[in-house]
């Protein structure tokens, strides 16, 4: 025998903080799942709190108003007239104190948890297993692991019966943990509920180890992925179901909100399966009441959304970023220089996919040293997109300066990215904007840019996009409609601060910089590694130096979109104060 359950995966956007507004997400969504006659409802890890939660995670109030928003949840879900609807939901847990001090191997603490919600209550709980803690993830820092793999029992009207196995996120990144438990409990479905970052092609691996995790499991395995953007993180959902076997059945889109409801054939509940421990953990079979009926009518089909290529997951990743980091945070349009070059086209056209021609302000701010060319490429921008433009000439501010101050040189070059930043932030404070800053990673990396000058922003969403990967990003998208004049694409890069400057007066060709950055930043690649791939010595070492000497800049630097293995800031952490050099 057989039991036919309709899953439901609901792929949303929480907001960290923001538990009653989940919560009203969860109750949204779990109708529609409802109303498709869905036996379970899995929303994303975290969903009550949003992820990551950081160090509120050390706030008692903060950990007592999500365990009092899950109690709350589960009464107002019965209320809505869905208790009989099995709710999977991540939220903060803790059965004891945060892990501060040198005692951190204590038994209880804060947990990464979910409940399943039933009929009022909570019916069955699981405390993530495996904590990631690399990358943007400290989550050792924050939570104490669990040891017990809970297994629900769900029954049929007629007698059928079906264990399912709860687990979070890193729990399937990790062989010989909760899914080789589940395969000595005999489940027959795993369902992992996730808060997964966004990397370029991470869609291409999530695929191959959610097959690999149901071979380990001999069980079909359902993973669910929010959406959405949290400071420099986004989640790009790509949440799926794949068969015992390793087919896949069903698939969600990326970077979009869905409702994934797909009817799976599980096998009948073994009555001798073992519970106790087995092998890494603790097995806790929980019956849950239920007496479901088997779905009438045609079969539940989520299908398989079409996978986006490569510019397209990036531009859609970096306008979800944007998107959210202005909306979560509570403003309503932005602002940005607009030089007429490829960075700040770039950025404006994400500003305005994002939020709206008439949510982005493009400021022109020519100098004396600025082409008749760039004014006119930034004119045609706003033009092709409609954006609110502006023209402010800054030479006789800076004039006003020079008037008052004996500089030259690079202190000069540098005056004039300061003057456009105060105009800036003083259009921000005047008319509320937020202010966004266009450097790309290529930049960022060598310390090209003046700090409180063309660096000023609250928002950067360049900040982990190679030069060369700008050039592609503006290609792709205008293959969509135009909206880059062709002529920034194709003219030489120059920050115009001095008569006839090209980026290549101070740098190397980009194509060139990004290939030892992709070693040195992405890689952690050494010096003699760099030269061993045919890169030639010289360059690589001026390159490193540049590197080395910037990490000032860039902890001082705007949050922007991660989109790579390995982004600025929350990736990547070194010491300012560093001696050490590649020789």
């Amino acid at each position: 025998m057989t039991a036919t359950l309709r899953l439901a995966l609901a792929q949303v956007n929480p907001t960290v903080g923001d538990l009653a507004g989940n919560a009203a997400m969860v109750r949204e969504w779990s109708a529609r799942a409802a109303e498709a006659g869905a036996h379970i409802a899995a929303f994303p890890e975290m969903m009550l709190t949003g992820y990551p939660v950081e160090d509120l995670v050390f706030r008692q109030s903060f950990v007592e108003a999500s365990q009092q928003a899950l109690v709350r949840l589960a009464a107002d879900l019965a209320a809505d007239g869905l208790g009989e609807l099995a709710v999977i939901v991540g939220f903060l847990d803790a059965d004891g104190p945060a892990r501060l001090g040198a005692d951190s191997t204590s038994p209880v603490g804060p947990r990464d948890s979910l409940a399943l919600l039933h009929r009022g209550v909570v019916a069955a709980h699981y405390h993530k297993h495996h904590l990631p803690n690399y990358g943007v993830f400290d989550e050792d820092r924050y939570f104490v692991p669990g040891d017990t793999l809970t297994v629900v029992r769900a029954q049929w009207a007629d007698g059928s019966q079906a264990d399912v196995a709860l687990t979070i996120c890193e729990d399937i990144w990790q062989a010989g943990g909760p899914f080789a438990v589940a395969a000595s409990a005999r489940v027959g479905l795993v369902i992992n509920i996730n808060g997964s970052p966004y990397e370029l092609n991470k869609d291409d691996v999530r695929l191959p180890l959610v097959q690999r995790r149901a071979a380990e499991a001999g069980a079909a395995v359902a993973y669910v992925n929010m959406i959405g953007g949290q400071d420099e993180l986004t989640f790009d959902g790509d949440s799926m179901i794949v068969a015992a076997d390793g087919a896949l059945l069903a698939r969600g889109p990326q970077f979009h909100q869905a409702l994934l409801v797909h009817d799976l054939h599980l096998p009948e509940a073994d009555p001798d399966a073992p519970v106790g421990h087995l092998g890494t953990m603790r097995v806790a079979r929980i019956p849950l009441t239920t007496s479901w009926a088997t779905p009438e009518g045609p079969a539940a089909d989520a299908g398989v959304a079409d996978r986006l290529g490569d510019e397209a997951e990036v531009w859609n990743a970096l306008v979800m970023g944007l998107r959210d980091y202005v909306r979560k945070n509570g403003a309503k349009s932005v602002l940005l220089g607009l030089s007429g070059g490829i960075d700040s086209s770039v950025v404006a056209a994400i500003a305005v996919d994002a939020l709206g021609a008439e949510h982005v302000v493009g400021v022109s701010m020519p100098s004396g040293h600025s082409s008749q060319h760039s004014r006119d490429d930034a004119a045609e921008m706003a033009r092709l997109t409609g954006l609110d433009y502006r023209v402010e000439p800054i030479q006789h501010m800076v004039d006003a300066f020079l008037s008052n101050l004996n500089l030259s040189g690079l202190a000069v070059e540098n005056l004039q990215a300061r003057v456009r930043a105060v105009i800036l932030m003083a259009l921000s404070n005047q008319e509320g904007h937020l202010v966004l800053t266009t450097g790309n990673k290529s930049e960022l990396a060598v310390g090209y840019s003046t700090l409180y000058g063309d660096s000023v922003g609250a928002f950067n969403p360049l900040k982990d996009v190679p030069k060369t990967l700008v050039w592609k990003l503006a290609h792709w998208r205008n293959t969509v409609g135009e909206v880059i004049p062709e002529n920034s694409i194709t003219k030489p890069p120059s920050a115009e601060l001095r008569p006839g400057q090209l980026d290549t007066d101070s740098l190397p060709p980009y194509d060139q910089l990004d290939a030892i950055l992709a070693g040195y930043v992405d890689g952690d690649q050494g010096r003699d590694e760099l030269v061993a791939e045919g890169h030639d010595p010289a360059l690589v070492d001026r390159i490193l130096r540049l590197v080395d000497g910037a990490e000032y800049k860039r902890r001082q630097s705007a949050p922007g979109t991660k989109i790579s293995f390995k982004a600025f800031g929350r990736d990547r952490r070194l010491p300012i104060t560093n001696r050490w050099r590649e020789s």
